[in-house]
Order: structure tokens, then C-alpha cells, then sequence
């Protein structure tokens, strides 16, 4: 019998479709085990061999976790909404419903190309996944609970004293008895104080303009980074380096009414929620550096323009350090700051001006790193002291940012870097002040003195003499009295924009009667994706949507209508934005525990039974995007009462990248010769990338195919080696197709089998890190599932017998047992793979045929390997499948030492070994050494001095 990978694999893989082997069962009465992927965005390129290395890691975990007896719950689906889609649908002209669809279940793309398909990619890797559970983002049976959980945000307010949101008619009642007076919300900044007779008289437009301050989500201005190029919004990890991550547009900050997520409001929650996870600490602290607390005060300054005092206009700043309010030299507004245009002077206006519109061209991102570039402009206005009265100049400066505080700062260069360097920088101008210190005996002739620690205050009057906590205090105080200020926590956490000017993301449930939003009965749901001609904004500027010839909402029909019915009476028009790509990701835990409930995202009991995610497994680029957003939905969705947890993920691991390894050819410069890289000393040459497909494991080109690849290589040179090869360099990089240095994981199938390309990515090295691919290194692996099949049989029969393990046998199968039991508990799948190597070499040497040994080695096996697993249980003679076989139970009297080989020397000199049960007394391992042959002839009849001998270590006879 022949090891053939390619026939048992597509054999096992048929059984598992037919038998749905994996199916979990939401009223099982096993324990439960949820394991979760972050599900792929499904692009036309494929799977390469670095994407699978997360799902292998959970499959490996899943089917152990069977083999425990839990019932688990391993799904898989597409987040398929997306910008990708929606502009390779602009340049080829084709629907991105269809690209979406092709590159999910493979076919022919436009051009005639033939896209594999992420599914039939990832049934051929053997992965356990519940396909039962199957959920694409982009289905309307699935956005209808998108634009569901929509509107229960939108009818909802975040209550502080309940600490949870709650439901927007709680709210109402309030203001119909009593006015805001009393309501401790979060809610916009400006709120303008009511009674409850004021409320009752208002029109329903006027409460409803009101109750928009208070809602989870709300349409406001907002600063947004808009890429004209993309025509739409983009989030700020949608940005590289300035310009668009898809596409590398230019990005510019732009002022627009959008919809908003009031994530702020869960910002206390979302830090502390982060104690009770079992997370990496270096996760943990992303989240906390972007939900970013800070305990300080917020402190108002009047504003002077010139000789025109503006005591109704005050700029407020929140700063962590009240205590050194004298020390303010200067303030700095960001350059969207909505005073900037009210307070600038006309001597400095056309200033102010150039650098608005200069400082709109860089990303929030941007603006934030780059720590090294001083820029800004005095405005010519004045703000006064609280205290001194004094007045202080007012800059503008894009180190501030509008969204982050209140988009204004006062600044203390004594006791802060990046306030000392602008001072200095702008030393002597007109505008900028000497720098005031108010640290008793700290020198700030070079550098700022940013510690809290060892702080006594100087040079501020009534704060004269006191430390950074008595100074804060007291500070506090003395605002509070002049009514210029009071304590405040502070979050760098922002309210998330929710609203995208492209066509491929899920339709709002929204339509606008006199301009402010009404939302869509749940019943009605879901509003379905129009057709549209072009995937581009309207020439007037509106998003794609605006294209759409049916896209208005009939109040009495409860129907979208043509959009050129629109009367403004009982037909109006409906939402142009879609929602981001992340409103689809940030609940789609759940409703893989309920996938085909048509009322609702999932039932209570499907909720109730799975809970939360127990293992959760993707890449530590979404620390900050997609957890965040999904812990908040979660934590609203547990306030709603529709979900049974706080947290959605106990455990969270983040796989490392498989690196790609990269091949280069040298063109000198200016030509179309290329030589090898042993030749290129003293050469000006340009590396160029080639496909690593035409290289071979001893770095040699196929010069022949090379120049058949692309049409301008047709007629090229070659400098080869004396023995007529050209060799390629190498270089370890981010493996991608525009570095041709791809390998897909169906061409590993087709020729080691998807068993072996399983054992080699968890072999490559621990989980978490980075690694390089290297295929050359893959037919080791091939070779020991060779090995291991020659246990179990030989080139015509199966070898299997009934007789009894030895010691060894034994000895080696529960070390087995225990090592892979601890690395899948550990996450350590690379020294189980080494073990497993080790264990069948152990087992060659031994001439182990063992029923005993060898059918729990096929279950220990499995969760790695699981069609060699599955095939070796059925030659075995055993039915159905190995999936659900209780995994080996590790018996530790097996490695406990009966024996032991005993060094036996004469004078220090070892001459042989000799095997002993341990637990022979001195006097009786003496008696066995000396009538042993071997030592009556070392001793040619002498009698020795003395017998040395320590139980289970050493015997020397001295003498």
C-alpha cells in the first residue's frame, strides 16, 4: 500500500460534507467550545500559504477539543462587503456582487480567468469548520440584522447613572416631566437647558433635532478624512504615509454631515472590560493608548481679539496638568477649530488661511507621528488668564487635532517637549512670548521638565510651594470658584464615523422627512442594495447611490419606489452612504450561533448555550479597528438584553506573519542584460523581482521561462555562472503579489497533500511570530508522513498486530500523548510536530506494530494530520469517523524508570554498561557487578579496594 494524499484527502473530505461531521448542535449536552477565525475578506488573488496559518491553529484546537468531548463550535464565513470590491467593480466594469460571489465559490472572472475560490480553497486544507453556519456580510439575510442592530442604537441613549444605554422613550418621559436639567447623559457638548413645559411646546421636529444629542448614533458635523480620489470617507487605519491605503490617493481632511457612533459613551467600559480577558498584554495596551484616560480639568479662556473684548466666545482646553496653569505661555488651536475664522486678525488672515487648507492635505495619523516638523501661525487674537488676567497669545498648529479634547491646548513649554520645541521654534516672533518657568529648582535652559514626580510648584501665586496633587487640587478649586473651569476625565476615544460615500456596504435604514432621519420599521427589513449604472459618486457629488432610479422609501406601501416619486408627503428619499466595513464584523459572532433565524440575529437560547467566543484567533492589525468595535457593539447589545455577555472573546491570540521569500534578478542600469548574483560585484545594477515559481531550490532561474514571462524580458541577456546558471538573491519579505513571491496553498495540496502543508506551518515556529516560507523544507514533513505510514503498513498489506506493547513501546506513545496534550493546551504546535517526528522514529527503531500503540497514535495525530488520521482509524478496522474519539488519556506510571543503564568504571575508567532494576539495594547491585564475567576479567583476580556505588547514578570499583 502506497501513501497517496491526493485520493485519501478528497475521500475524507466527501465523508465530512455527506456525514456533516462538524456540525455543532446548538441543544447538545456535551460542554461547549466556541473557536472563532476572523472571518477573510474574499479577495480575487486567493488564499497564499500565510493566510491558513491562524485557521490550522484553531482547526488543530477544535478537533482536540472534540476528541475532550465538548461540542465545538468552529464556523467560518466572508466579510464581503468592502471598498476592494467596489473599486476593482469601477475599473473592470463588472458588479461587485458578482467578483464577491466568484471569488467566494471560484469561477471565471471577466477576463476569461479562472479564480480558485476561497471555499474550495479551504475545504482542500481539511479544515473542521460548521459550513452549516455559513455567513457572508454581504447577503441580505445577513444585513437585515446589520440595519436592525442600527436602529436599536438610534432609539437608544447611554444613561450615567445606570451606567448602560436604554431605551430613547426613557428619555422622553424624562424630558416631558422635568426638562435636561437633571438628565446625566452622554451626549453632545452643547446642550441647551429645557424645562418640561418647554419640551411639550417644542415642535416634533425641534425634539427631534434635540434627542439627535443623545442617541448612540446621530447625524453631526464631523472632520472626516476625505479621499476625493475614492470618492468616499476613510477611517484612519485606511491610511498610509497620507494618502489612501486602496489605491494611494491623496487624503484631506474635510468637514461632513455624517452618521456617528457614540462609542465614547462605552469608553470606561471598554478599558476596564480589559482586566477580565485573557488577551496579550500588548493588545491590551493598544486598547488602552487609543481609548487613551486622562484625569485632569477642563479650563475655559475669554477670548480678546484686538481692542474688541469677546467675553462671550471662550476657547476651552482639557489639560492634565491644572497645576501648572501659570506657566501657560501660548495657546494653539488645532486648524479646524471652528474659533480659528471668528478670532484671526486681517493682518494674519491670508496666514491662517494657507495653512488651513496645507494642514487638511495630512492625515490625523500623520499629524500625530510626525513629532519631528514644527509648523504653525499666530492669529493675532488674544485669550485672557483665569488668573493673572493677563492676555495670551492664540496659535493655530496642526499638532493639535479638532477631534481629540476640545481641538485647543494651553501650552506650558516649561513642562511639556513639544510646547518647549514650538516656543523655541518661533522664539522672537511676533506672537510668541518668553518661556515662563514655574518648577522650583529645575533648569529648562535645554530641555522641558515633564515629570509629575519631585514637583514643587514656583512662580504661581496661591499654587506657590505645593506638589502636583495638592497643586491640581487647589487649582481646581480656584476655577470652579471663577466658574472657568472643573475636574474632568478625559478619552482620546472618539465617536467612530459610521458613514461611507460608496456603494458595496450595507444600506442605511434611514429616510429623510424635512431633512432629519426616520427610521425603517423593523419589519420592513432588509432594505436591499440597488441597482446602479456606475459605482462613482454623481456629477453632482453624492455618493454612488445617487445613481439609483429606485431608491425611495413609500411610507404607505412600506416599499422602496423610484426615486423620481419623491413628494416630500408620503414618499421620501432615502439614505445615500452605506455603512463602513466594519458594521457587518462587529456582531457576526453571535449570529453564527443562529445562522438561519430569519426574526432575528440569533434566539435567546442559541445565545444563552454558546455565550461568548472561548478562542479567538486573526491578526494583531485589528487591535484597535475591529475589537474595539465589536467589544462596543457587544457591551450595547448585553444593555439591550440581546446578548448574554459583556465580553464577546475570553481568549483572543494573534498569529504571526509567514513571510514570503523573495527572488531577485540584476538588470544593469540602462540595459536588458541581467547577471547572476554571483557576478554583480562592481556592476550598477537594479534588483528586480521574479516569480519564485520559476526558481528552484538551488536559487537557479529558469532563464527560458523568464524571458517568456513578460514581453520586455523577451529579448534580454544573461550573464550567467561559469557553469551556465543563474542564480537569484534572496530577501525575507511581506509575502504579496506584487512581490511575485506568492505560494498558494492549492499547488502544497496537489503535490505533499493538505496534511503535510498542516504539519509544516505549525512546524515553521511558535504561533505568534513572524516566519519566512521555505518550500524546500516542506518534503521532510512529506517524508515523515511516509514514515508513519510504514507503522501501520507495508507496500501491500496492513502490518497492524494484536501483540502486547513493550516498555519502550509504551514509554514512548504516553510521552507522546502528554507533550502534544500540554503544546495544543499551550498553543506550542511547533514542538508537537518535532515530537510527533521523534515518537515515530522511536517507533521504527523499536520495530513497534502494536495495535495498542498505533490506534491512539492515529487519534493524537488527528487534530494535525486529520486525513492520514482518518484513513489509518478506518485500515484499523473501525467505523465512522475519528473526529469525536476520546483523545489518549496520558497514564505517567509508563515514563516512571524501572531500569537503569549503570556506567560501570574501574578507577575512573568506564569499561561497560550494565541494565538494573532501580530499586535493587547497594549490596545487591554489588553482588550482581562482581559476578558479572565482564568485571572477573577486568580484575584478573585482584580484589578491590573499595566498591563506590550510587543507586541510579554511577558503580566504580577503585583499586
Amino acid at each position: 500500500m502506497k501513501y497517496n494524499p491526493n485520493e485519501i484527502e478528497a475521500k475524507w473530505q466527501k465523508y465530512w460534507a455527506e456525514n456533516q461531521t462538524f456540525a455543532a448542535s446548538n441543544n447538545s449536552v456535551k460542554p461547549k467550545h466556541y473557536v472563532l477565525d476572523m472571518f477573510p475578506y474574499p479577495s480575487g488573488a486567493g488564499l497564499h500559504v500565510g493566510h491558513p496559518l491562524g485557521y490550522i491553529a484553531s482547526d488543530v484546537y477544535s478537533r482536540y477539543k472534540r476528541h475532550q468531548g465538548f461540542n465545538v463550535l468552529h464556523p467560518m464565513g466572508y466579510d464581503s462587503f468592502g471598498l476592494p470590491a467596489e473599486q476593482y467593480a469601477i475599473q473592470t466594469g463588472q458588479r461587485p456582487e458578482d467578483t464577491t460571489r466568484v471569488n467566494i465559490d471560484g469561477g471565471f472572472d471577466k477576463e476569461g480567468n479562472q479564480i480558485a475560490g476561497y471555499r474550495k480553497q479551504l475545504d482542500k486544507i481539511g479544515f473542521s469548520f460548521d459550513w452549516s453556519r455559513e455567513v457572508r456580510t454581504s447577503n441580505p439575510d445577513y444585513y437585515k440584522h446589520t440595519q436592525w442592530i442600527f436602529i436599536q442604537l438610534f432609539n437608544s441613549w447611554y444613561n450615567k447613572n445606570s451606567d448602560k444605554a436604554e431605551d430613547i422613550s426613557t428619555l422622553v418621559a424624562i424630558f416631558e416631566k422635568e426638562g435636561n436639567a437633571t438628565v446625566n447623559a452622554v451626549c453632545d457638548d452643547k446642550i441647551v437647558p429645557f424645562s418640561g413645559s418647554e419640551w411639550n411646546a417644542f415642535s416634533k421636529e425641534e425634539q427631534e433635532k434635540i434627542l439627535l444629542q443623545y442617541r448612540l448614533t446621530y447625524l453631526a458635523e464631523t472632520e472626516v478624512n476625505w479621499c476625493p480620489g475614492l470618492g468616499t470617507v476613510l477611517a484612519n487605519d485606511e491610511i498610509v504615509n497620507g494618502v489612501s491605503e486602496r489605491g494611494g490617493f491623496t487624503v484631506v481632511r474635510k468637514k461632513m454631515t455624517q452618521w456617528s457612533m457614540r462609542i465614547s459613551a462605552y469608553a470606561e467600559r471598554l478599558l476596564q472590560g480589559l482586566n477580565d480577558i485573557d488577551w496579550s498584554e500588548s493588545i491590551k495596551e493598544s486598547q488602552r493608548n487609543w481609548i487613551g484616560k486622562s484625569i485632569g480639568a477642563m479650563v475655559t479662556f475669554k477670548v480678546i481679539a484686538g481692542d474688541k473684548s469677546q467675553e462671550e466666545k471662550g476657547i476651552e482646553v482639557f489639560t492634565t496638568r491644572p497645576d501648572t496653569i501659570f506657566g501657560v505661555t501660548f495657546m494653539t488651536l488645532a486648524p479646524e477649530h471652528p474659533l480659528v475664522q471668528e478670532i484671526t486678525t486681517t493682518e494674519y488672515l491670508d496666514k491662517v488661511n494657507d495653512y488651513i487648507v496645507a494642514s487638511s492635505k495630512r492625515s490625523e495619523r500623520e499629524r500625530m507621528a510626525d513629532v519631528k516638523t514644527i509648523s504653525g501661525v499666530f492669529t493675532g487674537a488674544y485669550a485672557e488668564h483665569p488668573f493673572t488676567k493677563e492676555p495670551v497669545p492664540v496659535w493655530i498648529g496642526d499638532y493639535v487635532l479638532a477631534g481629540y479634547g476640545t481641538g485647543a491646548v494651553m501650552a506650558v513649554p516649561c513642562g511639556d517637549e513639544r510646547d518647549y520645541a514650538f516656543a523655541n521654534f518661533f522664539k522672537g516672533q511676533s506672537g510668541m512670548l518668553p518661556i515662563k518657568n514655574i518648577f522650583a529648582n529645575v533648569d529648562i535652559s535645554e530641555v522641558a521638565y515633564g515629570s509629575k514626580d519631585n514637583v514643587i510648584i514656583a512662580n504661581s501665586d496661591f499654587l506657590d510651594g505645593l506638589t502636583y496633587k495638592e497643586g491640581t487640587k487647589k487649582a481646581i478649586e480656584a476655577l470652579e470658584k471663577l466658574n472657568q473651569g472643573y475636574g474632568k476625565i478625559n478619552y482620546r476615544l472618539r465617536d467612530a464615523v459610521f458613514s461611507r460615500q460608496r456603494y458595496w456596504g450595507e444600506p442605511f435604514p434611514v429616510y429623510y422627512v424635512n431633512g432629519l432621519p426616520q427610521m425603517i420599521d423593523a419589519q420592513h427589513l432588509p432594505i436591499v442594495l440597488p441597482e446602479v449604472e456606475k459605482y462613482l459618486p454623481t456629477e453632482d457629488g453624492l455618493p454612488p447611490l445617487g445613481n439609483a432610479l429606485v431608491w425611495a422609501w413609500d411610507t404607505t406601501t412600506n416599499k422602496v419606489v423610484n426615486t423620481d416619486l419623491v413628494d416630500h408627503k408620503t414618499i421620501f428619499p432615502l439614505e445615500l452612504n452605506t455603512m463602513p466595513g466594519w458594521a457587518g464584523s462587529s456582531f457576526y459572532w453571535m449570529r453564527y450561533m443562529d445562522a438561519h433565524n430569519e426574526k432575528e440575529f440569533a434566539s435567546k437560547e442559541a445565545l444563552a448555550y454558546w455565550e461568548s467566543v472561548d478562542l479567538y484567533i486573526g491578526g494583531s492589525e485589528h487591535a484597535t479597528g475591529h475589537l474595539l468595535y465589536s467589544r462596543f457593539w457587544n457591551k450595547f447589545l448585553k444593555d439591550k438584553g440581546f446578548a448574554p455577555t459583556e465580553e464577546p472573546f475570553k481568549k483572543l491570540i494573534n498569529q504571526g506573519m509567514i513571510l514570503g521569500t523573495s527572488a531577485f534578478v540584476y538588470r544593469v542600469e540602462g540595459t536588458n542584460t541581467f547577471v547572476s548574483k554571483n557576478k554583480i560585484e562592481g556592476q550598477n545594477v537594479q534588483p528586480i523581482h521574479a516569480d519564485v515559481s520559476m526558481v528552484n531550490s538551488s536559487d537557479e532561474l529558469d532563464v527560458e521561462k523568464f524571458k517568456a514571462w513578460r514581453e520586455d524580458y523577451k529579448d534580454a541577456e544573461f550573464i550567467c555562472d561559469e557553469n551556465g546558471k543563474y542564480i537569484v538573491g534572496r530577501e525575507v519579505e511581506k509575502m504579496s503579489k506584487s512581490k511575485y513571491n506568492v505560494v498558494t496553498p492549492d499547488d502544497i495540496c496537489n503535490e505533499y497533500g493538505a496534511d503535510t502543508l498542516r504539519l509544516y506551518e505549525m512546524f515553521l515556529g511558535p504561533l505568534e511570530q513572524a516566519k519566512p516560507w521555505n518550500t524546500a523544507g516542506i518534503s521532510g514533513v512529506f517524508g515523515f508522513l511516509k514514515k508513519l505510514c510504514r507503522l501501520y503498513f507495508d507496500e501491500h498489506n496492513m502490518i497492524v498486530t494484536d501483540e502486547a506493547p513493550t516498555k519502550d513501546n509504551l514509554k514512548t506513545l504516553h510521552k507522546t500523548i502528554k507533550k502534544v496534550a500540554d503544546d495544543i493546551e499551550n498553543f506550542s504546535f511547533n514542538t508537537s510536530v518535532s515530537q510527533f517526528m521523534i515518537c515515530v522514529n522511536e517507533l521504527s527503531t523499536q520495530g513497534c506494530h502494536s495495535r495498542a500503540i498505533l490506534e491512539p497514535l492515529a487519534i493524537v495525530i488527528s487534530p494535525y494530520a486529520p486525513h492520514i488520521g482518518e484513513e489509518l482509524w478506518s485500515l484499523l478496522g473501525n467505523t465512522g469517523s475519528i473526529a469525536t474519539v476520546p483523545f489518549p488519556v496520558f497514564e505517567p506510571k509508563h515514563l516512571v524508570e524501572s531500569e537503569k543503564e549503570y556506567p560501570v568504571s574501574f578507577n575512573g575508567k568506564m569499561r561497560f554498561t550494565i541494565v538494573l532494576p532501580l530499586d535493587l539495594t547497594k549490596e545487591q547491585i554489588e553482588e550482581i557487578v562482581m559476578k558479572d564475567e565482564r568485571t572477573i576479567k577486568q580484575l584478573e583476580g585482584r580484589t578491590p579496594n573499595k566498591v563506590i556505588i550510587v543507586p541510579g547514578k554511577i558503580i566504580n570499583l577503585v583499586g
